[in-house]
């Protein structure tokens, strides 16, 4: 039972989470590091709340910036062994009437930069022979259609599929890339939906469970990503949503 059970231990792993200031990342943060990881936050906020990690101010949505806070991180003798993105913007808006500055923005951070840290980080994973996990969060966004929100959307479908593209190129290296999709999750970035009755309602109706997810929800499946106990997995969207993309009438 105790080697079964080790499958699933993040003990003494490198982790970088971007987005780990609040909402999911936060939850992520704490969760990894209860369980003995060593985390590095990735954020333009500092954390809301104090924790066994490490901080570092980043635009992830400035591509030079990304570079030059991960070789900082980097030329500290700091490994990753995990990378999980989960940073990300969301600005709604009527698509025909959305501005480019909202569309430039949202691409740069869920997007430009998720990419940029997949490739920074597995530059190192593979000069090193690091056997990784990079765990990108998409959204039920990226599998259904929301309406008024173009640049979130588009931003986490193409990431999806970056996914699978980078699973594919980079297997032969040991680095397994996965995403999570998370469905509606109490957090600070849905913090106008879950305080409208009508809204908060029709979220919760439309799961399984008739609720939203916990940003502490999100933390067992990606330990799960993250440690050997899915050593055969890669390229596969584990979806976190209730039932959300399953339920019918």
């Amino acid at each position: 039972m105790s080697n079964k059970i080790s499958m699933f231990s993040v003990n003494s792993y490198n982790i970088i989470i971007t987005g780990g200031s609040r909402g999911i990342g936060q939850a992520l943060a704490q969760g990894f590091s209860i369980a003995g990881a060593n985390v590095v936050i990735l954020d333009i906020n500092p954390p809301e709340h104090k924790g066994d990690y490490q901080y570092f101010n980043c635009d992830l949505g400035n591509q030079d910036h990304i570079k030059a806070v991960l070789n900082r991180i980097f030329s500290g003798g700091f490994t990753p062994k995990v990378l999980i993105n989960c940073a990300a913007v969301t600005i709604p808006g009527p698509s025909h009437q959305y501005p480019d500055a909202d569309w430039r923005k949202s691409i740069s951070v869920n997007l430009d930069g998720v990419f940029t840290l997949c490739r920074e980080v597995s530059k190192v994973m593979i000069g090193l022979g690091i056997s990784g996990s990079i765990i990108n969060f998409t959204s039920i966004g990226a599998e259904q259609g929301f309406a008024n929100n173009p640049g979130y959307a588009a931003t986490k479908g193409a990431v999806k599929q970056l996914t699978k593209a980078l699973a594919v190129e980079w297997g032969e290296h040991n680095i397994r890339v996965n995403n999570i999709v998370p469905g509606y999750t109490k957090t600070p970035m849905n913090s106008k939906s879950w305080n409208d009755p009508l809204l908060k309602k029709q979220r919760s109706d439309h799961t399984v469970f008739g609720r939203w997810a916990e940003p502490e929800e999100m933390v067992g499946p990606a330990i799960f990503l993250a440690s050997d106990a899915s050593s055969y997995i890669t390229g596969i969207d584990l979806i976190v949503d209730g039932g959300w993309l399953v339920k019918g009438m």
